[in-house]
């Protein structure tokens, strides 16, 4: 039996699967900064509970002047949204793409836009030979007859960053083309020391830039996510025609909070460099598994015991991660963990150890 849901988080299934109470499990199935919401966004709640008596500014003119202050760029440039995927959709319906080309493995909602606006679909498959990374073959793939594409920037599951010179060049000819280029880098705040594609936004037309807030402040229930892109034009189409209000008083909040506090934010980055090469090399020393480094909050692996249901074996050990079978391009063995706290990586490797000793996989 493998629990493998649309996306990871979805632990209310998972506990009623194995009839247990939800509380009772440690999700590593969803990205999000264990540090949880920070404590400025907290006492702001608080102190401005009376924003849910009334409607928030339509224009969320404060949040948007909040973005685009964070990233030195007008404040035309910016869209929020309630949560990244909200704003995939919008931009996938105002696009309408005739032919798009996608990266497989890939985040799921890029295809449900697509496959939802008519488009017709070409996959570009990653190969573990090539270490889940396109080469330069990639770029004679984007000809003419494709209008867009999305990346993901680092890929969702393998966690895996596109090199910097390949992905200015992917724009390049994208924009050489006539392709609209998506990039996701929902997860670009966990690397510090990556500056994504919203600097080069004047240097490409149809370039737009995708950007989650949920995962590094840990607001996943709250769900705010943003776009950047020079192409005012569009942007503003999509903000004259989509539903008002679709953000919430308290998300709209978060943006205009979070983003200053310096506080948080180191903070996460010593977690991070501190947790994230410590899990990596206990997964990497266990046998049967082979891992993946990573660059962001999460670690693709592959297990190899043959008949080894690795996500069933940790849910009786009272953990969820996220199974990777319903990923195009990959089968039951591929999974993906998130890093978490240091006393909830401790409990993944010693149920790890438990399970991989008790089921045969020590004679791997």
């Amino acid at each position: 039996m493998a629990f493998s849901s649309q996306h990871g988080g979805n632990i209310i299934e998972a506990a009623a699967v194995m009839g247990v109470d939800a509380s009772s499990l440690i999700d590593f199935s969803a990205n999000i900064n264990p540090l949880g919401m920070p404590d400025s966004l907290k006492r702001a709640i608080v102190e401005n509970l009376a924003l849910a008596e009334r409607y928030p500014d339509v224009e969320y003119s404060a949040l948007h002047q909040s973005l685009a202050s964070h990233h030195q760029v007008p404040q035309e440039w910016v869209l929020a949204g309630n949560g990244e995927t909200e704003l995939i959709f919008n931009l996938v319906q105002h696009l309408a793409p005739r032919r798009a080309l996608l990266l497989t493995p890939g985040f799921a909602e890029y295809r449900r836009a697509l496959t939802r606006a008519g488009c017709e679909i070409t996959d570009f498959h990653l190969s573990e030979e090539n270490d889940w990374q396109p080469d330069e073959s990639f770029l004679q793939a984007l000809t003419p007859e494709l209008d867009c594409l999305f990346l993901c920037t680092p890929n969702n599951p393998t966690g895996l960053m596109l090199d910097n010179g390949l992905l200015l060049a992917i724009a390049q000819r994208c924009c050489e083309n006539g392709i609209s280029l998506i990039v996701d880098e929902a997860f670009l705040d966990f690397m510090p020391e990556e500056a994504g594609l919203i600097p080069d936004l004047l240097r490409f037309p149809k370039l737009y830039v995708l950007r989650s807030l949920t995962k590094f402040f840990a607001i996943a229930g709250l769900r705010l996510g943003y776009m950047v892109s020079a192409d005012t034009e569009m942007v503003n189409r999509i903000r004259q025609q989509r539903e008002p209000w679709t953000i919430n008083a308290f998300a709209a909040l978060a943006g205009e909070v979070i983003l200053n506090d310096h506080k948080y934010i180191e903070a996460s980055y010593r977690w991070l460099s501190a947790e994230q090469p410590r899990l990596f090399n206990g997964l990497n020393a266990l046998p049967g598994i082979k891992v993946w480094r990573p660059r962001a909050n999460y670690i693709f692996m592959r297990c190899d015991i043959p008949g080894f249901e690795l996500q069933r074996l940790l849910l009786e050990e009272n953990i969820l991660i996220r199974h990777c079978a319903n990923y195009p391009g990959l089968d039951a063995r591929y999974y993906r963990v998130a890093i978490k706290s240091p006393a909830d990586n401790d409990k993944l490797l010693d149920a790890l150890r438990r399970v991989i000793s008790n089921k045969g996989g020590a004679g791997v």
